[in-house]
């Protein structure tokens, strides 16, 4: 089922969220409406608090993208990333594996918005998988990205608070018009 996506001026979006002890049908039949939902939204990530549930919870898919390459390892070896994909990743834990670098940005609780945002270049990571086996990986490139963007989305961190201050301050008037929309929503909906 596809769900509607959190935008920004929600306050769920700012919720760091609860871990995942286990792996139930209710958190199975999630995991399948993000990635359906994710896939309609043509995006590459997907955290649970984008679509109103603060849980420990992210999907991410880049076996499409192609302009901007990624890199993968398991066990210290070179792994297919279109093996691997869709990757669900459950209470991750992210640790930098490389130096910092800027890179372009959106974010689907966010329509239109983009910028460079700078991270490290790859990252190692453990997390539970949707089988809730333990996974660990490193990885690089897009994916990096996708990983760290979707893993601060658990801890109630947005893009937006990784822009540099000059970027922050272009983009502030559609931050801003698309926080009050959202707000305008929210209240129109509780008063209904």
């Amino acid at each position: 089922m596809i769900l509607p996506v959190v935008k920004y001026g929600n306050p769920v979006l700012r919720q760091k969220g609860a871990r995942i002890e286990k792996i139930t049908p209710e958190i199975t039949r999630l995991i399948d409406d993000m990635l359906e939902t994710m896939y309609a939204a043509a995006g590459v990530g997907l955290a649970a608090q984008q679509v109103g549930k603060a849980l420990q919870l992210t999907v991410i898919d880049i076996k499409d993208v192609r302009d901007r390459p990624s890199t993968l390892e398991i066990g210290g070896k070179p792994a297919t990333i279109a093996d691997h994909m869709p990757l669900v990743l459950i209470n991750p834990e992210v640790k930098p594996a490389g130096k910092p670098a800027a890179g372009p940005e959106g974010c689907l609780s966010f329509p239109e918005i983009y910028a460079d945002v700078e991270r490290p270049e790859s990252v190692d990571v453990t997390a539970m998988n949707e089988n809730g086996e333990t996974i660990e990986l490193r990885c690089g490139g897009l994916l990096a990205r996708a990983v760290q963007h979707e893993t601060d989305h658990l801890h109630g961190i947005l893009f937006i608070d990784r822009m540099s201050s000059e970027t922050k301050k272009e983009l502030k008037p559609q931050l801003d018009a698309l926080q009050e929309t959202v707000k305008a929503g929210l209240k129109k909906d509780a008063g209904a």
